[in-house]
C-alpha cells in the first residue's frame, strides 16, 4: 500500500510539473530594441518559491531547433538588453557581445535567460541566505533587530530564489528550447548582489551550474559600514561550501570607483579561498579593472571577459 501511494504521488507530481511546463509560453517581445536576436517574455513567471516576476529569453540570430545551445542564466534581467527601458538608460549590451562572439566562433552557441528583479525585494532575493548562519548569533540577532526597527524586511529568499531557477525555471527552458541540459553547458551570472547570488548558485547547486560570472561582487553583503560582519560570514560560507576545483569555472572582478571602491580590500580573501579549493588561472579569475565604477556602463565594457572565460571554445 505504501509503495502504491508513493508511486501515485510521483505520477501526480510529474503530471502537474509537465502541465505547468506546457502551460508557460514565452511571447516574442517585438518592442525590444536589440542589436541582434530576439527577446521572448513571460510577464509573471509562476512560482511556489518566490514572488512571480518577468523572465526573458534572448535567442541569437538564426536560432534553430536543429542545433543545441548552452544556457546562461542572468539576474537583474531588465537591465541586460535594451537601454531605452531601464531605470538609468544603461544596459549590459548582452545581445551585442553575445552575438559578436558567437559570430566570430570564439564561444559556444548559447541563449540567455534573464530573470527580472523586483526592486523592493532585490536584496532579500539575492542575498546568499545560508551565509547568515556563519555569523555570531548575537551579531545576527542584533542586525535583524536593527533592520526591524528601521521597518526593513529581513525575510531572506536566497534559497527560494535558487529553488525557483533550478526546479521551476530550468525545466521549462530545457523543455521549450533546444538547449543542452548538463552542468557543463549551464552557467549563471550577475553583478553586485547578483554576483553574490551567482557564486551562491554554484555552491548550492554544483550539479546544475558549471560556472559563474560574478562582476563587481558585493562582498560587503549590505551597506558598507565599519565592523561589517557580512563579508566574513560570506567568506566562511564559501570556505565550506564552494566546490573544489575540477568541474567548475568561477569568474570574479571588481573596480575601484563609486560602490566598487569598497571591493579591492576583499580581493585577497577571494584569492585565498580559490587557491585553497585548488583553482588556478585556467578555471578561475579575480580581475581588477582600474578606474571602473559600479554601473552597467562599466560592466558592458568588459562583458566579453566572463563570456569568453565561461563559454569560450
Amino acid at each position: 500500500m505504501k509503495q502504491t501511494f508513493v508511486l501515485l504521488a510521483f505520477i501526480l507530481s510529474f503530471t502537474a510539473t509537465a502541465q505547468i511546463t506546457n502551460d508557460i509560453k514565452f511571447q516574442k517581445l517585438d518592442s525590444a530594441i536589440l542589436f541582434a536576436g530576439s527577446l521572448h517574455r513571460v510577464e509573471a513567471f509562476p512560482s511556489k518559491f518566490i514572488k512571480p516576476r518577468p523572465v526573458d529569453v534572448w535567442l541569437p540570430e538564426n536560432y534553430s531547433k536543429d542545433k543545441k545551445y548552452a544556457v546562461l542564466y542572468m539576474h537583474d534581467g531588465q537591465n541586460l538588453f535594451d537601454a531605452t527601458t531601464t531605470w538609468n538608460k544603461q544596459e549590459w549590451m548582452v545581445d551585442e557581445w553575445s552575438s559578436k562572439m558567437m559570430e566570430k566562433g570564439i564561444t559556444k552557441d548559447f541563449i540567455v535567460v534573464a530573470i527580472h528583479n523586483i526592486p523592493q525585494i532585490r536584496w532579500q532575493d539575492l542575498y546568499p541566505e545560508k551565509a547568515m548562519s556563519y555569523m555570531n548569533e548575537k551579531v545576527r540577532d542584533s542586525l535583524i533587530t536593527l533592520a526591524k526597527k528601521s521597518n526593513f524586511n529581513v525575510d531572506f529568499k536566497g534559497d527560494e530564489y535558487l529553488s525557483f531557477i533550478a526546479k521551476e525555471l530550468k525545466p521549462v527552458i530545457d523543455k521549450q528550447y533546444a538547449v543542452y541540459t548538463d552542468k557543463a553547458n549551464t552557467f549563471v551570472g550577475g553583478s553586485s548582489m547578483g554576483g553574490l547570488m551567482s557564486m551562491y548558485a554554484v555552491a548550492e547547486y554544483p550539479d546544475v551550474f558549471g560556472g559563474a560570472a560574478c562582476l563587481s561582487t558585493h562582498w560587503p553583503g549590505a551597506m558598507p559600514a565599519p565592523n561589517n560582519p557580512h563579508p566574513k560570514a560570506i567568506f566562511d560560507y564559501m570556505k565550506e561550501n564552494l566546490p573544489n576545483a575540477g568541474m567548475h569555472k568561477l569568474y570574479f572582478d571588481y573596480g575601484n570607483k563609486t560602490l566598487d571602491q569598497y571591493y579591492p580590500k576583499y580581493a585577497p580573501n577571494v584569492d585565498a579561498i580559490l587557491k585553497a579549493k585548488g583553482y588556478t588561472d585556467s578555471d578561475s579569475k579575480n580581475l581588477f579593472f582600474e578606474g571602473t565604477n559600479h554601473s552597467e556602463q562599466s560592466w558592458n565594457k568588459r562583458l566579453d571577459k566572463p563570456l569568453l572565460f565561461l563559454l569560450g571554445k
